[in-house]
């Protein structure tokens, strides 16, 4: 008996050795027209960090040389770039993306368009600088009539092609495939072993296990506001991707009225409804991506009945018609609220 309690205690400080802190390991560079930033515990100590930063610069390599419209040689921009109306076979990666992307279009009434490319670059907010910022009546009707997810672009999942039905058709994937790079960053750390981490891009992010303080990822949600950076909400999330959207930072200015980056499919010009940011959860940081985009072109209204129709966490922000500059208005989702309240039980 004495034996077995000296090797029970033995067995305690074995294993009580074998326990060590996590690593963390801490990863920051410039992708996709943006930043990124990645944040991973090690458990096992035994990762080498130049394994980890190849896994991340493969995992967005690929991403760009697919989805990037800014590269002339991406494969949407070949694709944008060829001429003819003949379906195109497109990659599994590219084929996951344009699934997606139409199912929030549908969902969205519309309001999610991958095809609006013509009047973004119209207002200046794609890759070429526009010589007013207010562009006339005209050229938004001209560039409108080059638009319309169901009616200038087919997408076949079952054959993965994607085919114009216009000549000249172009697709813009800035409001889905910062997302998915997140997401394909967050697969190759999970196929490193890694099991607690959080991956940024550009505002976009998925976190999986737990902080380094071993609880679930605290995230701000910034306050719609230009003139500071403050923080309007905090979330806590694990296994979940969060984006929002907002109308605040990326704007032209004429005449003293600011226009938002975020187009309205239906007439062509910036949103004006009182909605200035919207952030989304779900179950990858693309599909996040692409419904705040969708729900801050929805506005508050139309956009709660989406969410809410469809089981969607998202939290909304709008200025506050009578409390004067810098004063917002806050409404969450159910699935939000309820997201909410179970990080908070645990």
């Amino acid at each position: 008996m004495r034996l077995a309690g000296q090797l029970a205690v033995a067995s305690v400080f074995l294993l009580a050795a074998c326990e060590q802190e996590p690593v963390k390991l801490e990863l920051s560079g410039e992708t996709m027209g943006t930043t990124y930033s990645v944040v991973a515990l090690d458990r096992t100590g035994m990762l080498d960090r130049e394994a980890m930063q190849a896994a991340v610069d493969g995992a967005l390599a690929q991403v760009n040389a697919q989805m990037n419209n800014w590269d002339p040689n991406s494969e949407i921009s070949r694709f944008n770039g060829a001429e003819g109306t003949e379906a195109v076979p497109i990659s599994a990666e590219l084929a996951e993306v344009m699934a997606a992307a139409y199912q929030v279009h549908e969902r969205s009434l519309g309001r999610f368009d991958l095809t609006l490319g013509p009047v973004i670059e119209l207002w200046g907010f794609g890759a070429r600088t526009a010589e007013s910022p207010v562009p006339s009546d005209e050229a938004i009707s001209e560039a409108l009539a080059e638009t319309g997810q169901r009616d200038v672009l087919e997408f076949s999942a079952d054959a993965a092609t994607l085919r114009k039905l216009r000549d000249g058709t172009t697709v813009y994937l800035a409001a889905i495939a910062k997302g998915y790079g997140v997401d394909a960053v967050a697969d190759a750390l999970e196929e490193l072993g890694l099991e607690d981490f959080m991956v940024e891009i550009g505002g976009d992010l998925y976190v999986a296990g737990s902080n380094p303080d071993g609880a679930p990822w605290r995230i701000g949600i910034e306050k719609p506001d230009a003139a500071s950076r403050t923080v309007q909400e905090i979330v806590e999330l694990t296994a979940l991707g969060m984006a929002t959207s907002g109308d605040y930072r990326n704007y032209v200015e004429e005449n003293g009225v600011r226009y938002s980056h975020i187009i309205d499919g239906e007439t062509g010009r910036p949103i004006t409804h009182r909605t200035a940011s919207v952030t989304v959860l779900a179950e990858s940081a693309m599909m996040a991506d692409a419904w705040a985009t969708a729900f801050l072109a929805l506005g508050r209204e139309q956009g709660m009945e989406i969410a809410e129709k469809y089981e969607i966490a998202a939290f909304f922000i709008d200025r506050d018609p009578l409390g004067g500059e810098g004063r917002f208005e806050t409404a969450a989702s159910p699935q939000f609220a309820a997201l909410q309240a179970r990080s908070a039980a645990n």
